[in-house]
This record gives C-alpha cells, structure tokens and sequence, in this order.
C-alpha cells in the first residue's frame, strides 16, 4: 500500500464521517417542506452534537462496561464499514480485505452490541427495543445478501470496489435483475436505517420506537456518538446503493486528494436525489404495526431472489 492510496482511503472516510449528519438533516429538511411545515436548518444535527458533546454524561449505576463501551464501539464500526463501501473511489486499498459478506457481517455486529446495551440497564423500553431490533435485522440480513449476490453475478467479485467498478466501466444497459434488485435494497435500506414504514426516527411514543428505545438512557457525548453512528450508517447505506445501482461519477485510481475532488460533485447530488427520495416515500407512507414488519421484509427477500433467479436463469 503506497502512501497515496493509504491518504486516500482516510481522506474519503473522513468525508463520510463529515458529510452523514448532513444527509440525516438533509432528509429532515425534505420531510418538512413535503408536509408543509417549516423546515429545520440542514446543519442541525451538527448543532445537537456540538451541544451533545459539551454536556456532562450521566450513566446509570448498574451500568456495564459494554454500555459505556457500546457509542464508542458502534461509531468505530460504521467508520469501518464507510472504509470498505466506495463513495468517491473505487480505489481503496482497505476494501481489499473485506467484501460485502463482511460488511453485512460488521452491521450484524453493531445491531448486536446495540441491543446488548439496550437490554443492559433492565429497563422494559430498552429491551423492547432490543428484541424487535433483532428480529429486524434476522429479516433484513438474508434480502441484503441476495442483493448483494445479484451485483457479485455481474462482476464475478463479492468485493464492492470490483463491483462498482465494474457496473461503471460497462455498457449502459437495463438489467432486470438490478430493477428487482434495487427495489429490495431500498426496502432494506429503509428498515435498517429505522425509518418508516418500519420505526419513526422522530418519534417519542415509546410503544412504537424501535431504536430509539434502546438508546433512551445515553446522554451528552455518548448519545452524541450513538446519533452520529446512526447518520453514518445511512450515509453508507446510501453509497452501497450508488455503487451497486448508480457506480457513475467516481475515480477509478485516485492518485492524490486532487484526483478525488472531481468526484465530491455527483456523490453531493446523488445525496441529494437519496435523501429527497426517502424524505417522499416517508411522506407517502404510513408507519406500519410491528407485526406488519416480517411481511414488509419478506417481500423485500422474495424480491432479492427474484433478482437472483432472473441473473441465473436469463442472464439480464
């Protein structure tokens, strides 16, 4: 790994740590001007984390190391996933050794620290939370798979670089398999990441919450930590659909900061286009109840194997 390519790789996961709050407030933004409401300034949740950081942490008494450890250890492991997903390269040398098995396998495990913590202090909210958190993530993982295998049809790699790589050195072309593809992984999308039609990340009645339910005891810079770890993973949730689905407008060998700023442009519009996107369908859409939730989920892996049959079976 040359020292070009090792600046890079850092260079495009500070980016993504630097541009996630501003998609989640983005999104919010686009929530209100589609209900006719006011709109939040774009920059708030830099605010609230600012405000989140100064204050004093209270941590309950009974509290586990796990608990403490949990924002630090969820924030390190969304970073890490930023590190693997392209965003402005497909030249990264850390996603050389990890490919997209792994990266459902790093969400798997912040989903799982998460709801230890959730159920660590006893409350009923927080283990409520937790088990629902599991039985979405138990749902979701098998669709992001299939989805993932389809793109690794196409490429002949599992590794995310390759794969979008390859889409964008391609012909343009419609595949049938993508369409069935992309339309489960933005089911996934919208389950993983809590928002509707499967949890409201703004709501504040607690017998609907999902996430928020287990992360109702942290404070200051841990819930600090927890909202930007949260904003993180949508943002990488949203470069795995550009690279699978949209891989146009990012380097190819990125040689130097300068040959990643011609990139910066697209990935700020094609930010845009996801975040205003969501903010609709969440427009649109109702919450659905808990036990709605597997039937949403089920639809999105029928979906996904659908993609896969039609890429094994006709080729497209």
């Amino acid at each position: 790994m040359t020292p070009s390519a090792l600046f890079t790789q850092i260079f495009a996961v500070l980016v993504a740590v630097a541009l996630a709050p501003l998609l989640s407030g983005w999104v919010a933004q686009c929530r209100a001007w589609l209900s006719n409401r006011s709109a939040p300034p774009i920059w708030l949740p830099y605010a609230r984390i600012a405000k989140l950081m100064h204050k004093d942490a209270v941590v309950a008494r009974d509290a586990s190391p796990l608990f403490r450890a949990l924002p630090y250890l969820l924030f390190g492991t969304m970073a890490t996933a930023a590190a693997i997903v392209p965003s402005l390269s497909t030249d990264l040398p850390f996603a050389a050794v990890a490919d997209a098995i792994a990266l459902v396998g790093l969400f798997a495990l912040a989903r799982v620290c998460i709801a230890l913590a959730g159920m660590d202090i006893g409350t009923a909210f927080g283990t409520m939370g937790s088990r629902r958190e599991m039985m979405v993530g138990f749902l979701a993982e098998p669709a992001l798979l299939m989805v993932l295998f389809t793109s690794s049809l196409i490429s002949g790699s599992t590794l995310l670089p390759e794969i979008s790589a390859a889409l964008q050195s391609g012909a343009l072309a419609i595949h049938a398999s993508l369409a069935f593809a992309g339309v489960a992984f933005v089911m996934v999308l919208l389950a993983e990441n809590g928002r509707i039609p499967i949890d409201n990340p703004t709501t504040h009645l607690e017998l609907t919450m999902i996430h928020e339910a287990m992360v109702l005891e942290y404070s200051a810079r841990h819930l600090a930590l927890v909202e930007w770890a949260s904003s993180l993973k949508l943002f990488t949730y949203a470069c795995i659909g550009f690279a699978l689905f949209l891989p146009w407008g990012m380097a190819g060998r990125a040689d130097g900061v300068l040959w990643l700023l011609p990139a910066l442009p697209p990935l700020l519009l094609k930010l845009a286009a996801a975040g205003a996107g969501i903010a609709l369908i969440e427009t649109l859409s109702a919450k659905l109840r808990i036990f709605r939730a597997p039937e949403f989920l089920a639809t999105a892996f029928l979906l996904s194997v659908l993609a896969l049959l039609v890429r094994l079976m006709l080729g497209t």
